[in-house]
């Protein structure tokens, strides 16, 4: 019998990913988010569409991408990348939210944005902690105006978290505390462990 594959790392992940060039992908994101802000006008409005938008893939039209279809980027992203981590990290079942959180942080980040985060601040029950990132690539580009310091332009990031952990039967909460477009000196997502969900069986076993 073989011996089970070791874990890739962080780097042979991030390089082993089909990817756009990653300029063109931080435009899109934007004009993206722009076009939010000019159908929708409120800024929490926008921020609950960049967390729960369902659709990763932009449709093209002559060259330029449809920012008026719907269903975009945000909460199933993160359902649809877990098949495509767990295919090619060789990464095996966490026993806890502890394991999971550290492997998002040094292994999932690094191998879809190519950095990786800080897991820090746990709580004492071990069910709540922080994703610090010094360098985030959705943001290149980006100065917000005055008049969208509300929006949180990253909230991509924390709809994905929810949706990533939601298929590995952990629901959670996903925070952003800090963000560097409005100041601060660091990115830092909280999260927090709602409830572990027990996985459903298609069939039930015969009495």
């Amino acid at each position: 019998m073989p011996p089970p594959t070791a874990p890739k790392s962080g780097d042979a992940l991030f390089a082993s990913v089909d990817r756009v060039n990653a300029e063109l992908f931080t435009l899109t994101y934007g004009a993206i988010v722009r076009q939010l802000l000019t159908d929708l006008e409120e800024v929490e409005e926008v921020n609950k569409q960049l967390d729960q938008i369902r659709d990763a893939r932009v449709e093209y039209s002559n060259g330029l991408a449809d920012l008026r279809s719907p269903k975009f980027l945000g909460y199933n992203i993160g359902t649809r990348l877990v098949d495509e981590f767990l295919a090619k990290s060789n990464v095996s079942r966490c026993v806890d939210f502890k394991e999971t959180a550290d492997v998002i942080a040094k292994l999932g980040f690094k191998m879809f944005l190519g950095v990786t985060a800080t897991v820090t601040n746990w709580d004492a029950e071990g069910t709540s902690c922080s994703f610090v990132l010094e360098d985030n690539p959705l943001v290149d580009f980006v100065e917000l105006p005055d008049t969208c310091q509300g929006l949180q332009y990253c909230n991509l990031l924390s709809g994905v978290i929810r949706g990533a952990l939601e298929m590995v039967s952990m629901k959670t909460e996903v925070t952003w505390v800090r963000d560097m477009l409005r100041g601060d000196d660091a990115y830092e997502m909280r999260v927090k462990l709602i409830k572990q969900v027990p996985e459903e069986y298609p069939y039930k076993d015969d009495d």
